[in-house]
Order: structure tokens, then sequence, then C-alpha cells
């Protein structure tokens, strides 16, 4: 396993949290979604938002993957979006990781808002299926790395 550095270092590191999901096997695209969604909220409205998501009550806007992508109710200015329930399911533990670093550094949880949330593409798992014919198709498996930070503001 690779040392992984975060992409971005806050100013203040004694009123920061980290936490990082390594090589989770999520979807990139809607991971990179989701951390654009949570991007400025308090840890526990973007566990409450993402919560929703898993219960399809709340759509993840898609601002990037939005290619043939359907329109949602209740998108606030945007009118593509999905419900990712297993990249919200694995992102929500991420920010229950960082919960509990902010409580253990002794930082108030309440205070904090996410400055940077970012998902990042990890290994590939590379899978090959034989065909006819002597043939044989690639199943590869890019696996995602997600990242926050929060910090008292």
């Amino acid at each position: 396993m690779a040392r992984v550095k975060y992409a971005y270092q806050p100013k203040d590191e004694l009123n920061a949290a980290k936490a990082m999901g390594y090589e989770m096997d999520i979807s990139f695209k809607h991971a990179v979604e989701i951390c654009r969604a949570i991007k400025g909220k308090k840890i526990d409205d973007a566990i409450a938002y993402l919560e929703d998501v898993v219960a399809m009550k709340k759509a993840v806007p898609f601002r990037n993957h939005k290619k043939k992508v359907a329109h949602r109710k209740g998108l606030e200015k945007w009118y593509a979006g999905r419900y990712p329930v297993k990249a919200s399911k694995a992102i929500i533990k991420v920010l229950k990781n960082l919960k509990a670093n902010a409580e253990y550094k002794g930082l108030e949880v309440n205070r904090l808002i996410i400055t940077h949330a970012q998902a990042k593409k990890g290994r590939v798992i590379k899978r090959y299926m034989p065909r006819a014919y002597g043939r044989a198709t690639p199943r590869f498996k890019v696996l995602t790395t997600v990242e926050v930070v929060a910090e008292v503001r």
C-alpha cells in the first residue's frame, strides 16, 4: 500500500480535521459529484444529506457527468441528478470518521465546515473475460480514494 498524501493542506492544522477513505469500491464519477455537493456544508448536515440520498429523498446534482441524465425534482439551480446509493454509503463512513477525528482533537464539531472534499482514482483491478475464438475482453475496475478536510470557520 503506497503512502497517500492529502492534496489540500489547511492553514491551521490545529483547527482542522482530516479523514480519508482509501481505495473504496465505488464509482469515481459518483464520488466526484457527491464531493462537490457536500463541500461547504457542516459535517452533520452533509451526513443528513447523504442519508436522504440513500433513502432516495434527495438527489445529487450531476454537473460534469450529466449526459443523458434525467431531470430530478428538488434540485436547486440545476436539472440533472441521480441517487448514488453505494457511493453515498461509503462517503458517510468517511464523514463519520472525520467527525470522530475532530472530537478526538477536541474541536467543536458544530463549527466545522467541509473546506475540501476530493475523489481521486486509485488502483485498477484488471480482469479479463474469455470470449469466443481465443479472444478476451478486459473488465477493469477503478478503485476510488476520497479525502475530506473540515476547518473551523
